[in-house]
């Protein structure tokens, strides 16, 4: 039997971009009956919310599109999330450079990837924090998301055959 492959959605704050990330590939991966093969989770790359929910703004823009936001927002943890996850996707440049700061050794560089990596539709290179925009800026990165989780998936996909 095969381990789980565990993927890890990180941004600033762990109440937008990553749980909205969480929350779609969750979805994904239910719809195509892979819940005892891979696992997803989200973190934040500073602790500003933790245990709070995702932004209420981002509840109710996925929740149209039919994802369940239910995580609570947490911090990164190096010691534990370097070891455990076999995809750590960052969401923009800083919070990718933020992950590969706190890896001391390089160890598990290789881990890390950036969300932007996953587009086929999108020509940006980071996945916009929507915090500070109205109601496009969440769609936005809504789309942008479904973009990148559908390709992760498939890469994932064709590691676990």
């Amino acid at each position: 039997m095969m381990s789980k492959k565990k993927i890890l959605f990180v941004c600033l704050g762990n109440i937008c971009r990553s749980p909205a990330a969480e929350g779609i590939m969750h979805k994904m991966i239910k719809s195509e009956g892979l819940e005892n093969q891979i696992e997803v989770d989200s973190a934040g790359t500073m602790g500003y919310h933790t245990g709070e929910k995702a932004d209420p703004r981002m509840r109710k823009h996925a929740s149209q599109r039919g994802y369940d936001l239910t995580s609570l927002a947490r911090r990164f943890s190096p010691n534990k999330d370097f070891k455990e996850f076999n995809y750590i996707v960052t969401m923009d440049n800083q919070n990718y450079e933020d992950i590969i700061s706190m890896d001391y050794k390089n160890e598990y560089s290789t881990k890390v990837l950036k969300m932007s990596n996953f587009y086929k539709v999108h020509k940006i290179d980071e996945v916009p924090d929507p915090y500070y925009s109205g109601s496009e800026g969440f769609e936005k990165v809504l789309d942008i998301l479904e973009d990148g989780c559908k390709n992760l998936l498939v890469r994932i996909k064709n590691e676990l055959n």
